[in-house]
C-alpha cells in the first residue's frame, strides 16, 4: 500500500471540502429563491381575491391566524409580514425584469430594498450589489441610508480605465462623491492642518464617514524619493479592496495639478510600500469645492485609479445630489455594468 504524501492528501481535502461548501451554498440559494417566489405567489392570491371578491384588511389577519395555527413555529405568516408579501407583488408585478431579481437575493434584504427605495433603478442597484457582493442585511442597510446609489452615480473617479473589472464597482462605493464633516468644529478661517487634526482627533467618526471599511495608518505618511522626503496627508487602508488609500485634503477649489500629485504619490506607494498581495494604492483627493468639467479633464489621463470628491461641513445632502446623476439611459447603461460575466 502507496504511503500518502501529506501535501497531496492536503489538497485532496481541500478539494473535497470545497466541493460541500459549493453545494451548501447552492442549496441555501435554492431555498431562498423558493421561499422567496413563494411569498411573492402568497403576495399575488391576496392581491387577487381582494379584488376578486372585495375583500377588506380584516381577510388578511384572519389569514396570519389560521396559517400560524396550521404551520404553527414557523416563521413568516404574522400579519405585517403577509402585507408585505402583498406589497411585493404590488410593486414589482409591472416590471418584469425586478421581479426576476427579486428571487437572488434573501427576503429580509428584499424588505429593504422595497421598502427604503422607491425608484425602480435605484432598487435594481441594491439588488445587484446585494447578489455581486453578498451583502449581509446590516451592511445593505448602511448602503441605503449611506446614499450608496447616488454616489455610485455622480462620484468622478477614473476606476473604469485604471482598475481590473472584478474591483471598479466595490471601488466606486468606497469613494463618496461628499464627505461630511459635521463633526469638526473649526474657525471661519481654517488651514488644510488644522483640518487633518480635526480628522485625527475625530478619528473614528471619520473612518465611519469614510464607508466602515477603511483602517487607518498614519497621518503625514512618509515616503522618501532619491535625497527628498514627501509626506502624504492620510493614509488608510481599505479591507475588503485591499488597497492602500492616499488620501490628499485641500481647503480650496480642485486644481488640475492635484491630480499630477496624487499620480505621484501612488506610484511610490506601489513600488515601495504596499505588499506583494495587495492591490494597487487609490488615491482620494478631498478638496473644499471642486469644478465638475475640470475635474473630468484632470483624470481623462491620470492613469492611476484615484478620486476627486469635496467635503461639507454640515449635512446638506442629498438635496445637491439629486440634480448630479446622469440621465435614466446612463443609469441603466451603469446598472448593465455590474452585471456578472458568465
Amino acid at each position: 500500500m502507496a504511503t500518502i504524501d501529506k501535501s497531496e492528501y492536503q489538497a485532496f481535502v481541500k478539494e473535497i471540502k470545497e466541493k460541500i461548501y459549493q453545494s451548501q451554498l447552492r442549496a441555501i440559494k435554492a431555498a431562498n429563491t423558493e421561499l422567496v417566489s413563494l411569498y411573492w405567489n402568497i403576495g399575488k392570491i391576496i392581491v387577487d381575491k381582494q379584488q376578486q371578491y372585495g375583500w377588506g384588511k380584516s381577510v388578511v389577519e384572519t389569514l396570519s391566524k389560521d396559517l400560524q395555527n396550521e404551520f404553527p413555529g414557523t416563521q413568516g405568516y404574522s400579519s405585517q409580514n403577509l402585507w408585505r408579501m402583498r406589497k411585493f407583488h404590488l410593486e414589482y408585478r409591472e416590471n418584469e425584469k425586478l421581479a426576476l431579481l427579486v428571487r437572488e437575493i434573501g427576503w429580509s434584504h428584499n424588505i429593504y430594498v422595497f421598502e427604503k427605495c422607491s425608484d425602480d433603478l435605484e432598487r435594481e442597484f441594491y439588488i445587484r450589489m446585494t447578489k455581486k457582493y453578498g451583502w449581509t442585511k446590516n451592511v445593505l442597510l448602511h448602503q441605503i441610508e449611506g446614499g450608496s446609489y447616488q454616489r455610485f452615480l455622480a462620484n468622478q473617479t477614473n476606476f473604469d480605465k485604471s482598475l481590473e473589472e472584478k474591483y471598479k464597482h466595490q471601488a466606486k462605493l468606497a469613494v463618496k462623491d461628499n464627505y461630511i464633516f459635521d463633526f469638526l468644529e473649526l474657525a471661519e478661517d481654517y488651514k488644510e492642518r488644522e483640518l487633518e487634526l480635526g480628522l485625527i482627533m475625530n478619528i473614528r467618526k471619520f473612518l465611519l464617514e469614510m464607508g466602515g471599511d477603511f483602517s487607518f495608518i498614519g497621518n503625514q505618511y512618509h515616503v522618501k524619493v532619491g535625497e527628498e522626503d514627501f509626506y502624504i496627508d492620510l493614509l488608510l487602508y481599505h479591507r475588503k479592496l485591499k488597497s492602500l488609500v492616499a488620501i490628499e485634503l485641500k481647503t480650496t477649489n480642485f486644481k488640475p495639478e492635484y491630480a499630477g500629485k496624487m499620480q505621484f504619490y501612488l506610484a511610490v506607494l506601489d513600488d515601495t510600500v504596499k505588499l506583494e498581495d495587495e492591490n494597487p494604492s487609490i488615491g482620494i483627493i478631498v478638496c473644499k469645492t471642486k469644478e465638475r468639467t475640470v475635474v473630468e479633464y484632470a483624470l481623462k489621463t491620470a492613469k492611476k485609479p484615484m478620486g476627486v470628491t469635496d467635503y461639507s461641513l454640515s449635512r446638506k445632502l442629498p438635496e445637491e445630489l439629486k440634480g448630479l446623476l446622469p440621465s435614466k439611459e446612463d443609469i441603466i447603461r451603469s446598472l448593465s455594468a455590474l452585471e456578472e460575466k458568465e
